[in-house]
């Protein structure tokens, strides 16, 4: 089956949302070797004006991957997850993310592509705290084999 060309333009409804810990920004400073203190010691978080501590830019992949996953789950789209190579992936950000945040995300296709026996997926997650407030955009190219490749 193809990738659905008919679904770039989707905008999906905001997830649930995620409840950003301590221990997970812990766990994620530590895998990819972010070593500054602000982002598993809430004093030096704190010492240079943060809630709590934040994490490493990256960790808005973590957020994005959730509402992802609505796309990616879908029959209808036609990804098949074993043929998915990650091509791109971007980050705007507006504000750290805390510890203690409470994130909603909107997952918005913008484009899907053919090229060479390959379908290019890129999507957008707008990640915002509850009250609305921007926190990151995640753009993510997702590049998918066809059948014969």
């Amino acid at each position: 089956m193809a990738v659905n060309s008919e679904f770039a333009g989707r905008v999906y409804p905001p997830n649930e949302p995620y409840e950003v810990g301590r221990v997970k920004l812990r766990e994620f400073a530590e895998a990819v070797g972010a070593e500054h203190p602000a982002h598993v010691d809430p004093a030096a978080a704190q010492a240079l004006g943060h809630p709590d501590v934040i994490a490493p830019p990256t960790f808005a992949v973590v957020v994005a991957q959730r509402a992802e996953a609505q796309l990616i789950q879908d029959p209808a789209a036609g990804i098949d997850f074993s043929r998915v190579v990650h091509a791109d992936e971007r980050f705007v950000h507006h504000r750290p993310i805390h510890a203690g945040d409470r994130l909603v995300t909107v997952l918005h296709v913008d484009a899907i592509t053919e090229r060479a026996g390959l379908s290019m997926v890129t999507t957008r997650c707008e990640i915002a705290a509850e009250d609305g407030q921007p926190v990151a955009s995640v753009t993510s190219t997702l590049a998918i084999r066809g059948e014969d490749s």
